[in-house]
Formats: C-alpha cells, sequence, structure tokens
C-alpha cells in the first residue's frame, strides 16, 4: 500500500486539519497515557516547520452524539501544550464560524484544538453534510490516526471527499512497519495474543496460523479458548496452566512463552496475558515481555492494554515499534477492512497538482 504523503504538498500559508487520537483514558481530568499525543507530535513539527495553520481534530469516549462536557477536548488542553510543547488555544466546536475565527487569529507556532467530533452524532454515521462542514475551513486535511482507519466514520473518510488528504509522519511509520511484519519478517517469527475479546482475535489467529512459525495465546482468549474446546493448528500453543482463577498464566506457561520468544526474530504482540492492573497477576505479561525485550528480536506491540503495560514498566523504548492501533493493527494484520487508509491511497492515475 502506497499512501500519499505530507511531505509531497506545498504546506506554505495552508489551513491543515490534522487527525489526531487522542482518544485517550482520565483520571481527575488528566491523561492516563501520553503515547497517542506524543505520536503526533513529530507531525505537528513538520506542518508548523513549513509554515501551515493547524488545526487537531479527535474524539474523545462515547457521549453518544451529546454535547457531553464531560468528555470535553478543552480538559486535555494542558495535557497537550505539556506533550506537543506548543501553545494551544481552545475552540469550543469543530465546525462553522468559530473555527474559522480561531484560524483567521491563529499566532504562529501555535495550534488550534477542536471539540470533540462525537458530539454530533453525524460524525459516526460518516454524514456528508457533516463531513463538508468540518473540512469547510481548511485547504488539506492530514491524517495521521492509525488507530481510527478501521472506523468509517466522517472526521476519518468523509471528509476527504471535499479537500486533498495525505497520510501524516506517524501514520506513515504505522503502515511501513505493519507491512515489514505483515509481508517480510525475519524468522522465526512469533505472534503473542492476550486480552479477553475471543471473537475479534479468531481471525488474526487465523491469519498467522498462515504465515508465522508460533502463535502463542494467553489471557482471556486462551481461557475461552479452552472452554471452548475450540482445536487449532499445531503452530497454536495454549496457555497450559494458569494462576489463581485463570487471573494469569501458570509458571510452565510462561517458561514454554519465554522459550520460543527467545529463539524468534520477529514477535508481535497484542493484549496482556492477566490482569496485569492487579498484581501478582501481572507476573506473565511482565515476564515474558522481558524475555522479547532480551531476544534482539524485532518487535511490535500494540493495543491500548499493552501499551499501558509498557508505559506502567518503563519499557516503552525497548520495544522495537509500538502501534498506536488495538482495533485497526488487528484488522490491518488480518486484512480487514481499513476505509481510513484506502482513502488515502496514492493514485498515479489521479495526481494532484
Amino acid at each position: 500500500m502506497i499512501l500519499k504523503k505530507v511531505q509531497d504538498v506545498e504546506l506554505v500559508n495552508k489551513r491543515v486539519l490534522l487527525r489526531v487520537d487522542f482518544n485517550v483514558a482520565l483520571e481527575y481530568g488528566h491523561i492516563k497515557e501520553s503515547f497517542r499525543i506524543e505520536s503526533a507530535r513529530e507531525t505537528v513539527d513538520f506542518l508548523l516547520s513549513k509554515k501551515a495553520k493547524v488545526a487537531l481534530v479527535s474524539h474523545l469516549g462515547r457521549p453518544s452524539g451529546t454535547i457531553n462536557l464531560g468528555f470535553s477536548m478543552e480538559q486535555l488542553k494542558g495535557d497537550v501544550e505539556r506533550i506537543l510543547e506548543k501553545e494551544i488555544e481552545f475552540v469550543p466546536s469543530c465546525t462553522g464560524e468559530e473555527v474559522k475565527k480561531g484560524l483567521d487569529s491563529l499566532k504562529s507556532g501555535r495550534v488550534l484544538l477542536l471539540e470533540n467530533t462525537r458530539f454530533y452524532e453525524e460524525e459516526q454515521l460518516n454524514d456528508e453534510k457533516f463531513a463538508k462542514a468540518l473540512a469547510k475551513n481548511f485547504d488539506i486535511y492530514v491524517n495521521d490516526a492509525f488507530s481510527v482507519c478501521h472506523r468509517s466514520h466522517a472526521s476519518i473518510v468523509g471528509v476527504t471527499k471535499f479537500l486533498p488528504s495525505y497520510a501524516g509522519l506517524w501514520m506513515q511509520k504505522e503502515v511501513e512497519n505493519l507491512n515489514r511484519v505483515k509481508n517480510n519478517p525475519d524468522r522465526p517469527a512469533t505472534a503473542i495474543i492476550g486480552g479477553a475479546k475471543i471473537e475479534t482475535k479468531l481471525p488474526i489467529i487465523k491469519n498467522f496460523i498462515e504465515s508465522y512459525d508460533h502463535v502463542l495465546v494467553g489471557g482471556r482468549v486462551a481461557c475461552e479458548a479452552i472452554d471452548r474446546g475450540l482445536k487449532f493448528d499445531e503452530k497454536v500453543i495454549l496457555a497450559q496452566d494458569f494462576a489463581a482463577n485463570r487471573y494469569d498464566v501458570g509458571p510452565e506457561t510462561i517458561k514454554k512463552f519465554k522459550e520460543i520468544v527467545s529463539q524468534s526474530k520477529t514477535i508481535v504482540w497484542n493484549g496482556p496475558l492477566g490482569k496485569f492492573e492487579h498484581p501478582p497477576y501481572d507476573e506473565g505479561t511482565i515476564g515474558v515481555l522481558g524475555a522479547v525485550i532480551e531476544s534482539g528480536a524485532f518487535s511490535l506491540v500494540g493495543g491500548g492494554e499493552s501499551i499501558q503495560v509498557l508505559e506502567e514498566n518503563n519499557m516503552m523504548n525497548k520495544i522495537s515499534f509500538v502501534s498506536t492501533g488495538g482495533g485497526a493493527l488487528l484488522e490491518y494484520l488480518s486484512d480487514g477492512p481499513m476505509p481510513g487508509l484506502d482513502v488515502l491511497k496514492f493514485n498515479p492515475d489521479n495526481i494532484e497538482i
């Protein structure tokens, strides 16, 4: 997949609508994890260096198409300023005259933060009128939010009908690294699948059976597979033993998983192996992650809970690539629909000048 790149377009004095994913967990009005916001920094810096005017647009939580200040993007303003090291001006709307005024008065080096797109039910319906309203005040659309590209929403897909559209720098890195583990992994290649949603994990397990040497399965996914009596290819290794109440994988499983990981050259991980948020039921996840790091393999980790484990244990910079994607990562690796990427594909027969 070849994407249209933001580096290939003239940006001086252009008004850029930058789709980011700032859908982060909050506690007492502050973010619990910063990675998704940090991932946008390179593209924001690049756009500003090219003298563009930048407005960040995202969703936050599930306000169900109604204005609910508990999900307002305004509460992220301080954290976004701190992480991006930019002065942020909040606009209490994502369409209309308020956005225009914000752009008109925006000082050099500052960035607009627009209100939650999901305050409007038209966002998730990919409503064309709403998408046109989002696009109205801008010259260019840039998507840097890989983690939402499996959704056909107005700020992801619909808006591209009305603006020249490009992939941001982080988006490009996501696709490049996912293609590496998907299309040309160094061998032996091992996938580690955990978490709780077996229905979302079965397609990716089947896909990895075809393309990888080992598929290690823990967490609730393993428990449900055992309870259902599911049968897999011999490449799939289900957790063999568990801690109390099945809250974590047991010592024999940890030993087996570490042994396989230590011999691997490519490792993809999605989902924790136990209830990591309640020690000591984090031993399986942290222990096997340690083996991943020590293996020297090319490692790719994705999913909200997996990222949380990495952040809480200072492991983020020890993984080769950390993906912002959870559902999007699973869809991409299992050849599922990615409408947010499809609209960014480079078409040599339709080059925009």
